[in-house]
């Protein structure tokens, strides 16, 4: 092997190839963009899955609850309208009185466009058939037509409006339901200051003369759209659509799989979730219970659900339930708090194990820092330290072949020839100069998943959404406007190859000239905080070389006058 680099951009670009086409098959669909901010309509355009109440059938597990009731507190008088409006530091959302569903969620830190600070991104939405996407739950006793608080049924509350005002940390949004035989429910909604769960709880209260058994159910509804990958919006990579925990693994279904279409799965400590690049929508049932999840898809839409134990309350009894809702940014810090492995939204696909420690260095280093470019550069800077002595090992072999260039040359026109003559030669020069032509390569593989897993990282977490470096860069998480970085990571590029030694193939040395080009070209579309790092990486790979280069001439030259 004459020159090792060939074997190392071709391992490179293998790579990247193979990571490509893992994002073609593994992810599902790219994201797409949150509609507008507008305010939500009075009802929910008509969908068969909005209507669809889950089967109980055979439950999990059934439970009694029992006690004295509580009393049923005088009936609010019904608020005129279909919609409360509920606003927190960072919600800002519509709860409809038909069954207590969620049909809209702006989220008040995150702009759709950076440039537009007025329109937040939208994640429950029903402004059309094209954008439904809502959360359900009720109760259910699972049999038909009956009169049950189930997302069918109408609640009243004493208020339109519900905010979270200075001061207070908590807020809670009551609504409440009756069915004229004694049976009182009330639906409450807990929000806090600064987060994104939503806690749902069911306060039941029989005083009626029947027992009364009640399931759980939550469900997550939302129009399906297939967004067409580009290369110039690395976002269009981002998975889409419904994810599952079942308390072990972590799974993506594909809503146009027929094998996923027919999901169904009995867990106990898992989570149902709704992704989408940056943001997520989690149904998170309390631990320790077993609870059913199933996909259903019709036509374009998708409905995700989880159905839980019944519980039976008995006459003149009371009973609670209780599941989490979180509807926000993939926090990972939040996520971590609100359910088992629910950080594992912040999808980072097969490389999780290794980019999972890499955003825990950059969330630490920017605790210091506060500003993720430079965040990026000295964590960049770190992972150098880490493999500096197989660095090394790789430098000081190209360091040595660029000083038996020459040789090698005189070699090749010796034995143009004669292929085998001049393997025998090349040989005899490697093990001469102890060089060992393969040690460089094996370093630089070893290098490669950690480039592809800080890829992810700065792909998937939100964190990097819309954050600023400086200057001109304002937006890590979008491509360089001015293409200056990736220009500035070509310029590097060439630097380092005149830097290493020339392959004596003059048609390699071609190949290697135009790989800075073509590398700019393909980076000039990547999130600019990626090409940060590979810019900074290039520099510090440069410096370090030239380092190594001018140890291993100064030793050689030391050999030769010694």
């Amino acid at each position: 092997m004459d020159n090792p680099r060939i074997f190392l951009w071709l391992a490179l670009l293998f790579l990247v190839w193979l990571n490509v086409d893992a994002w073609m098959k593994d992810y599902g669909r790219g994201a797409a963009p949150a509609p507008a901010a507008v305010e939500a309509p009075a009802s929910a355009p008509v969908s068969s899955l909005t209507e669809s109440l889950p089967s109980v059938g055979a439950p999990p597990a059934t439970t009694e609850a029992g006690g004295a009731p509580t009393g049923v507190p005088g009936e609010p008088a019904p608020v005129i309208g279909a919609t409360i409006h509920v606003v927190t530091d960072v919600l800002d959302m519509d709860i409809s009185l038909a069954g207590g569903d969620i049909v809209r969620a702006d989220l008040l830190d995150y702009p759709l466009k950076k440039d537009d600070p007025d329109t937040k991104v939208r994640l429950f939405n029903t402004d059309s058939a094209d954008s439904l996407y809502l959360y359900q739950s009720g109760l259910t006793t699972g049999q038909a037509g009956r009169d049950e608080p189930n997302h069918k049924a109408r609640y009243t509350t004493a208020a339109s409006e519900f905010r979270l005002e200075p001061g207070q940390d908590e807020l809670a949004i009551p609504l409440s339901w009756s069915d004229g035989t004694g049976v009182a429910v009330t639906k409450s909604f807990l929000l806090r200051r600064g987060h994104y769960a939503v806690e749902v709880h069911y306060d039941i209260r029989n005083a009626s003369a029947e027992p009364l058994a009640l399931a759980p159910y939550a469900q997550l509804v939302r129009h399906w759209v297939p967004v067409e990958r580009s290369m110039f919006n690395v976002e269009s990579y981002a998975f889409r659509g419904p994810a599952v925990y079942d308390g072990e693994k972590y799974s993506k279904l594909k809503v146009d799989d027929e094998d996923d279409q027919q999901f169904t799965q009995a867990v106990t400590g898992g989570w149902i979730a709704a992704l989408q690049h940056h943001f997520v929508a989690a149904i998170v049932p309390p631990a320790g219970q077993a609870y059913r999840f199933a996909l259903k898809v019709q036509d374009k839409d998708y409905l995700l659900r989880a159905i839980g134990p019944t519980q039976t309350v008995a006459a003149g009894a009371s009973g609670q339930f209780e599941e989490t809702l979180f509807v926000g940014p993939k926090l990972q810090a939040q996520l971590a708090e609100t359910g088992p492995e629910l950080q594992r939204t912040a999808d980072y696909g097969k490389l999780t194990i290794l980019s999972q420690p890499l955003f825990w260095l950059l969330d630490k280093v920017h605790g210091f820092i506060g500003n993720w470019g430079w965040t990026i550069i000295i964590v960049t800077f770190l992972i150098k330290l880490a493999f500096y002595k197989l660095a090394e090992t790789s430098g000081r072999s190209m360091a040595k072949m660029r000083t038996a260039a020459p040789r090698m040359k005189a070699i090749q026109e010796r034995f143009k020839d004669d292929r085998e003559g001049q393997a025998r030669a090349m040989m005899e020069l490697y093990k001469r100069e102890k060089i060992n032509p393969v040690a460089g390569c094996l370093p630089m593989l070893v290098q490669i998943p950690f480039f592809l897993a800080f890829y992810w990282v700065l792909l998937e977490s939100v964190e990097m959404r819309q954050a600023p470096f400086m200057g001109w860069i304002q937006d890590l998480s979008s491509r360089d406007p001015f293409f200056i970085l990736p220009l500035l990571m070509g310029g590097a590029m060439f630097l380092q190859f005149k830097l290493n030694p020339t392959p004596p193939d003059p048609v390699q040395a071609k190949v290697f000239a135009f790989m800075p080009i073509i590398m700019t070209a393909m980076f000039a579309w990547f999130p600019a905080g990626l090409v940060l790092y590979w810019l900074t990486n290039t520099v510090l790979s440069i410096a370090q070389q030239w380092k190594i280069n001018r140890l291993v001439e100064a030793e050689e030259k030391k050999h030769r006058t010694g």
